[in-house]
C-alpha cells in the first residue's frame, strides 16, 4: 500500500460515509420514500454488492473464519433502521454530528468497560464532546427534533457496538458481507410491520441503492483497504472529517444552514474527540 494509494483510498472512503447522511436526507426530507423501505433497499444493496465483492476476490476460509454472526447483524440492523428515521427531521450536518459522538462515546465506553483506563487529556477531551452533544441537543429555537436526535443517538451506539463486536473477527470483508446478509431478514420485517406508511418513487429507491452499494459497501470495503497504510490513532483522527464533510453536502446539496449552535458543538465534539484520542496515542507511547 503506497502513500498515494492509501491517501486516494482514505479520501474515498470518507466521502462514502459523508454521502450517507446526503443521500439519506435526499430522499428521506421530501418523502420520496418512506424510512422503512429505504433501510431494507440500503441494507439488501450492501449485502448483495458485499457477497459480489467476496466472490470476486475469491475470499476462501471457513465460516468460523468469517466473523461476525447474527447479533452483530441485529446491531448493523438497528443502526440502518435508527439512522434512516432520524434523517426525516434531521440536517445532514446534524445527524452526522450525532452519530459519530455517540458512536465516539460508545467506543470509549466500551474500552473503559475492557479495562481500558483512561489519562486526564483523554477524560477531558470526553467531558468535552459530551458537552457539545448537551449543547447540540439542550431545547432552543435551533435545537434539532427531540425524537431525530434520540433515535440517531441509538444508531451511534448500535454502530459502535457494532464495531466493538467486530474487533478481530476475522476477515473484514467477509464478515461485513455477511453482517450485511444477516440485517436483511430484520429490515424485511420492519418493511412488513410499516407497509401502511409504505412510499416509494424511483428516485428514492434509486438513492437508497446507491447509499446501500456504493457509499456502504464500496465504501467499507475501501476503508478496509486504506486501514493497511494507516495507524490506529490516524485512522480515528481522519474520521473527524466525516460530519464536516456530511454538514457541506448538506449546504451544497440540500442548500441547508450551519446554525451557531451547530458551528459551536461540532468545535466541541471534534475537538474533544481530537483531545481524546491524542491523549490515547500519548498513552501508547
Amino acid at each position: 500500500m503506497t502513500p498515494l494509494r492509501t491517501l486516494a483510498f482514505t479520501l474515498f472512503a470518507l466521502a462514502a460515509f459523508a454521502s450517507n447522511s446526503i443521500l439519506c436526507r435526499l430522499a428521506l426530507g421530501p418523502g420520496m420514500i418512506d424510512p422503512a423501505t429505504f433501510t431494507t433497499l440500503r441494507v439488501a444493496a450492501g449485502a448483495l454488492t458485499l457477497a459480489l465483492m467476496v466472490r470476486v476476490t475469491r475470499r476462501g476460509g471457513t465460516a468460523a473464519h468469517a466473523g461476525g454472526g447474527w447479533r452483530s447483524g441485529a446491531f448493523l440492523f438497528a443502526y440502518a433502521a435508527t439512522f434512516s428515521f432520524a434523517y426525516v427531521t434531521l440536517s445532514a450536518g446534524t445527524g452526522a454530528l450525532l452519530l459519530f459522538g455517540c458512536v465516539q462515546a460508545t467506543m470509549i465506553a466500551g474500552a473503559i468497560r475492557a479495562g481500558e483506563r483512561p489519562g486526564p487529556l483523554q477524560w477531558a477531551g470526553l467531558v468535552i464532546a459530551l458537552g457539545g452533544l448537551v449543547l447540540l441537543t439542550a431545547p432552543g429555537l435551533s435545537a434539532p427534533s427531540p425524537v431525530g436526535s434520540l433515535l440517531m443517538g441509538a444508531a451511534g451506539v448500535a454502530w459502535g457496538v457494532y464495531t466493538l463486536r467486530g474487533r478481530g473477527g476475522g476477515d473484514p470483508l467477509r464478515s461485513t458481507a455477511r453482517n450485511f446478509a444477516r440485517a436483511v431478514p430484520f429490515a424485511i420485517v420492519l418493511s412488513l410491520i410499516a407497509l401502511a406508511q409504505r412510499a416509494i418513487t424511483p428516485r428514492g429507491a434509486l438513492l437508497a441503492v446507491a447509499s446501500g452499494a456504493i457509499a456502504s459497501g464500496v465504501g467499507y470495503v475501501i476503508w478496509y483497504a486504506a486501514l493497511r497504510g494507516l495507524s490506529t490513532t490516524r485512522a480515528a483522527t481522519v474520521q473527524l472529517s466525516v460530519p464536516v464533510l456530511a454538514a457541506l453536502g448538506g449546504i451544497l446539496f440540500l442548500s441547508e444552514t450551519v446554525t451557531a449552535r451547530l458551528a459551536l458543538s461540532a468545535l466541541l465534539i471534534l475537538g474533544g474527540v481530537g483531545l481524546a484520542l491524542a491523549g490515547r496515542s500519548l498513552r501508547a507511547r
